[in-house]
């Protein structure tokens, strides 16, 4: 696992708005069921807030994991049951990708904004 500090992170490879947006997943985020979810680039820095349906989810947290370094905990705060059910899910979204324990990936976690 990497951790920067937030003048150490790199510029952003796409928006906080794009962070979540398959329909089952924002409704996971909305029921509390997904409170992380990991992108080959960095969407979002560290205090950004994403709207999901008209709720607001602040980024508390953006680093650097190998796939390999997940754990069933990591797996299940993606909203999923476990480590096995992640994989098959992510390999079945991204057609020829391979499960490649040494990738790395950029974690980006949330949680709901207090109102």
């Amino acid at each position: 696992m990497k951790r920067f500090s937030k003048e150490e992170l790199p510029p952003k490879t796409c928006s906080v708005e794009r962070l979540v947006t398959n329909p089952a997943d924002v409704q996971n985020v909305i029921d509390g069921k997904k409170t992380a979810t990991r992108r080959n680039g960095r969407y979002a820095d560290p205090g950004e807030v994403m709207e999901l349906d008209g709720g607001s989810f602040e980024v508390t947290d953006v680093y650097i994991q190998t796939l390999g370094e997940m754990t069933e905990e990591d797996a299940r705060s993606e909203g999923y049951e476990g480590l096995e059910d992640y994989k098959n899910a992510i390999i079945s979204f991204h057609p020829g990708m391979k499960w490649v324990p040494k990738m790395e990936v950029w974690v980006h976690e949330f949680r709901p904004v207090a109102e």
